[in-house]
């Protein structure tokens, strides 16, 4: 067997899919490594992940790729299949804080995260130096309310320049217009530093500490128009107790929020995540 490829499917639901793609990659001597499926009954959503191995060697057969796009009209759905392990172009923006762009640079570096870093962009150049040793592009393309679609209009030359796939908002502290996140709908991911929806906005930690919760956390997900509610990927929550101060809150969330979007930066990179009706089905690897 050679190199495993990944199919995703999405259409809407009905008697006979799994069989359907099972008897296509039969047909063309594919063999199934792992599947997972998912039915909702609520928007009548299908939603398949499928790693797969062709007898043929590295290279997809060109008959299943005819196939299934002639499926995929009879079923109305949307596919792609990707290489296994095919590293997504990404592009990470950051202002002031580095924690979340090292977490992954980190994770990239070590061949835990299935990216390839195409560049830094920051509003500041504050982080400049210290992500050096990265040694990747660093663009500074400073925001003001005067220059914002200027600097976004730049964005987008650096995305079409360096190829992204996927942009990364690693704590950056702008707010994308509405054009702008219609562009990289559903390749541009953020990360929130609280646990959705409470405390948004300024001095999240602070707000927290002021309401004495007991679970703090921070949440991964894509962006769209409206602020913060776009459909989450993940989340990942720690309980505290009353010796935490709003300093001691701040360095665990550090850690949260590295971890949450690391998660979902590999879940999109590896392919297991659908959007479904303003919500996310992410299957498990």
């Amino acid at each position: 067997m050679g190199q495993e490829h990944i199919l995703t499917l999405a259409c809407p639901d009905r008697v006979g899919l799994v069989a359907t793609v099972a008897r296509l990659m039969e047909r063309h001597g594919c063999f199934i490594a792992s599947s997972r499926t998912f039915g909702d009954p609520e928007t009548g959503q299908f939603f398949a992940r499928v790693v797969f191995q062709s007898d043929a060697g590295d290279d997809v057969p060109a008959g299943l790729l005819s196939d299934l796009d002639g499926a995929a009209s009879e079923l109305d759905a949307t596919w792609g299949v990707h290489k296994v392990g095919q590293p997504v172009k990404t592009l990470l923006l950051v202002s002031k804080s580095d924690h979340c762009a090292n977490t992954l640079l980190y994770a990239a570096r070590r061949g835990e995260l299935p990216i390839e870093p195409v560049g830094i962009v920051s509003n500041h150049r504050t982080l400049e130096a210290g992500f050096a040793h990265w040694e990747l592009p660093f663009f500074h393309v400073p925001v003001t309310a005067a220059t914002k679609q200027d600097a976004e209009a730049r964005l987008f030359d650096l995305v079409d320049e360096t190829g992204a796939e996927l942009v990364v908002l690693a704590r950056y502290m702008q707010v994308l217009s509405n054009d702008a996140c219609t562009r990289l709908a559903g390749r541009c991911i953020n990360i929130h530093h609280s646990f959705l929806p409470s405390f948004k906005g300024a001095r999240p930690y602070h707000q927290a500490h002021a309401r004495g919760v007991k679970v703090i956390g921070a949440s991964a997900h894509y962006v769209t128009p409206d602020l913060d509610e776009g459909p989450i990927i993940t989340q990942v929550t720690e309980g505290i107790d009353h010796t935490f101060s709003p300093a001691d809150m701040i360095e665990l969330g550090r850690h949260l929020e590295g971890n949450a979007l690391l998660r979902a930066v590999k879940a999109h990179a590896e392919h297991r995540i659908f959007i479904n009706a303003g919500k996310t089905v992410v299957f498990a690897r």
